[in-house]
Protein backbone atom coordinates (compact mmCIF):
# COMPACT_ATOMS: atom_id res chain seq x y z
CA UNK A 1 0.00 0.00 0.00
CA UNK A 2 1.19 3.24 -0.83
CA UNK A 3 1.17 5.89 1.66
CA UNK A 4 -1.30 8.84 1.29
CA UNK A 5 -3.82 10.68 2.59
CA UNK A 6 -6.90 8.66 3.23
CA UNK A 7 -9.88 10.31 1.32
CA UNK A 8 -12.46 7.19 1.39
CA UNK A 9 -13.81 4.46 3.75
CA UNK A 10 -12.29 2.06 1.10
CA UNK A 11 -9.08 3.91 1.70
CA UNK A 12 -9.99 3.67 5.68
CA UNK A 13 -10.28 -0.09 5.70
CA UNK A 14 -7.42 -0.45 3.58
CA UNK A 15 -5.07 1.41 5.92
CA UNK A 16 -6.49 -0.62 8.90
CA UNK A 17 -5.46 -3.86 7.24
CA UNK A 18 -1.88 -2.44 6.57
CA UNK A 19 -1.69 -1.52 9.95
CA UNK A 20 -2.60 -4.90 11.28
CA UNK A 21 -0.47 -6.35 9.50
CA UNK A 22 2.59 -4.12 11.02
CA UNK A 23 1.54 -4.24 14.44
CA UNK A 24 4.35 -6.73 15.92
CA UNK A 25 6.94 -4.51 13.81
CA UNK A 26 10.00 -4.17 15.47
CA UNK A 27 10.90 -1.16 17.46
CA UNK A 28 12.90 1.31 15.18
CA UNK A 29 12.43 -0.78 12.14
CA UNK A 30 11.12 0.43 8.40
CA UNK A 31 7.84 -1.33 9.16
CA UNK A 32 7.46 0.17 12.88
CA UNK A 33 7.65 3.91 10.70
CA UNK A 34 5.15 2.92 8.51
CA UNK A 35 3.07 1.56 10.74
CA UNK A 36 3.50 5.08 12.89
CA UNK A 37 2.82 7.02 9.66
CA UNK A 38 -0.64 5.09 8.87
CA UNK A 39 -2.12 5.21 12.83
CA UNK A 40 -1.84 9.22 12.22
CA UNK A 41 -3.61 9.18 9.09
CA UNK A 42 -5.96 6.65 10.72
CA UNK A 43 -6.43 8.74 13.68
CA UNK A 44 -6.90 11.87 11.09
CA UNK A 45 -10.10 10.31 9.38
CA UNK A 46 -11.72 8.84 12.40
CA UNK A 47 -11.53 12.54 14.40
CA UNK A 48 -13.38 13.49 11.31
CA UNK A 49 -15.57 11.09 10.05
CA UNK A 50 -16.41 9.56 13.79
CA UNK A 51 -15.64 12.19 16.30
CA UNK A 52 -16.07 11.22 19.72
CA UNK A 53 -18.45 14.54 21.54
CA UNK A 54 -16.62 15.69 24.90
CA UNK A 55 -18.17 14.50 27.86
CA UNK A 56 -20.22 16.42 30.25
CA UNK A 57 -18.27 17.19 33.13
CA UNK A 58 -20.40 15.87 36.20
CA UNK A 59 -21.04 13.20 34.38
CA UNK A 60 -17.21 12.65 34.10
CA UNK A 61 -16.86 13.25 37.58
CA UNK A 62 -18.86 10.71 38.28
CA UNK A 63 -16.89 8.05 36.21
CA UNK A 64 -13.92 9.15 38.10
CA UNK A 65 -15.66 8.54 41.29
CA UNK A 66 -17.23 5.26 40.22
CA UNK A 67 -13.68 3.69 38.17
CA UNK A 68 -11.57 4.87 41.25
CA UNK A 69 -13.67 3.61 43.81
CA UNK A 70 -14.18 6.92 45.25
CA UNK A 71 -16.94 8.15 47.77
CA UNK A 72 -18.73 11.81 47.64
CA UNK A 73 -16.33 12.45 51.02
CA UNK A 74 -13.58 11.81 49.19
CA UNK A 75 -14.60 14.92 46.89
CA UNK A 76 -14.95 17.19 50.03
CA UNK A 77 -11.15 18.33 49.62
CA UNK A 78 -11.36 19.45 46.82
CA UNK A 79 -14.85 20.73 46.33
CA UNK A 80 -15.98 22.08 49.53
CA UNK A 81 -18.51 20.24 52.42
CA UNK A 82 -20.44 17.66 52.36
CA UNK A 83 -23.52 19.92 51.21
CA UNK A 84 -21.22 21.73 48.45
CA UNK A 85 -20.49 17.92 46.96
CA UNK A 86 -23.84 17.19 46.97
CA UNK A 87 -24.93 20.60 45.05
CA UNK A 88 -22.26 20.57 42.54
CA UNK A 89 -22.94 16.34 41.58
CA UNK A 90 -27.06 17.43 41.53
CA UNK A 91 -26.30 19.88 39.37
CA UNK A 92 -27.72 22.27 41.52
CA UNK A 93 -24.21 24.37 41.93
CA UNK A 94 -21.60 25.01 38.95
CA UNK A 95 -17.76 24.04 39.66
CA UNK A 96 -16.36 27.25 40.21
CA UNK A 97 -12.72 27.91 38.58
CA UNK A 98 -10.85 26.88 42.38
CA UNK A 99 -13.02 23.39 42.53
CA UNK A 100 -11.97 22.77 38.75
CA UNK A 101 -8.03 23.31 39.39
CA UNK A 102 -8.28 21.17 43.11
CA UNK A 103 -9.61 18.55 41.23
CA UNK A 104 -7.52 18.81 38.25
CA UNK A 105 -4.78 18.35 40.85
CA UNK A 106 -5.94 16.37 43.45
CA UNK A 107 -7.54 13.47 41.10
CA UNK A 108 -4.86 14.14 38.35
CA UNK A 109 -8.08 14.32 35.58
CA UNK A 110 -7.86 17.13 33.13
CA UNK A 111 -9.00 20.76 33.44
CA UNK A 112 -9.93 21.01 30.30
CA UNK A 113 -12.80 18.50 30.42
CA UNK A 114 -14.23 20.04 33.67
CA UNK A 115 -14.30 23.42 32.37
CA UNK A 116 -17.10 22.99 29.35
CA UNK A 117 -20.25 24.23 30.05
CA UNK A 118 -23.13 22.03 31.24
CA UNK A 119 -26.42 22.25 32.29
CA UNK A 120 -27.54 23.69 35.91
CA UNK A 121 -30.82 23.20 37.68
CA UNK A 122 -32.44 25.55 38.93
CA UNK A 123 -33.11 26.11 42.50
CA UNK A 124 -36.59 25.73 44.02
Amino acid sequence: MELRPIKTRRDYEAALKEAEKLWDAPVASRQADRLEVLVLLIQAWEAKHYPIPDPDPIDFLHHVMESRGLARKDLEPHIGSRARVAEVLNRVRPLSLEMVRRLSSGLNIPADVLIRRYVVKRAA
